[in-house]
């Protein structure tokens, strides 16, 4: 596969930003070109945080609406809330711990029901892989790792090698982290 696109979601302090950066790292390490673009507005007051990365992409850095091969989103209504982007033949891959919105606490809004959302992304994707990531992180050693566990959920997706992608994690992380980060991916992947 020469040309990938993933859009990365979920909420501030999830790590959606260092998942990017590490795949993005992974990719220029075997020689693909990548383009991306973030946006993170209220990210640091739990707001949205949206990542494109396109591999092998000669064009814009952000990716078209239905046009992401894959669909990464850490909080499972930021799945819906981006599901416009998703390829009818792409995968979303979604954990299901969910993190409340502001709006729901206060009442203005209620959060849609965890099996609604998917039987949603069911019928917009080929392929939806729908998984408490935040268990697994939890497992790893550190619920901070859930970016790391959902790296490796994807990597079965992405055109890069494994090996590569944890050899740019222990580049990217704190020294104290890596082998948490390891298990972390691991346990992603083996998901």
């Amino acid at each position: 596969m020469d040309k990938f696109d993933l859009l990365i979601v979920g909420v501030g302090g999830q790590g959606v930003i260092l998942a990017s950066d590490i795949i993005g790292r992974a990719a220029v390490m075997e020689g693909l070109s990548v383009r991306s673009a973030e946006t993170h507005g209220m990210a640091q007051r739990g707001g949205a945080v949206e990542n494109h990365v396109r591999i092998g992409c000669k064009y814009g850095s952000l990716i078209p609406a239905g046009g992401a091969d894959c669909l990464m989103s850490m909080e499972p209504l930021e799945a819906l809330r981006f599901a416009k982007y998703v390829n009818p033949k792409g995968v979303a891959v979604i954990n299901t711990e969910k993190i409340v919105p502001v709006t729901v606490n206060l009442g203005k809004v209620q959060y849609p029901e965890l099996e609604t959302i998917i039987r949603t992304m069911c019928g917009l994707c080929s392929e939806v892989k729908a998984e408490n990531y935040t268990g697994l992180a939890k497992k790893a050693g550190a619920v901070q790792s859930l970016n790391v566990v959902m790296i490796g959920a994807v990597s079965k997706y992405l055109p890069i090698k494994p090996e590569t992608i944890k050899e740019v994690i222990t580049k990217s992380v704190p020294p104290k982290t890596i082998n948490v980060n390891l298990k972390a991916f691991d346990l992603g992947h083996d998901a």
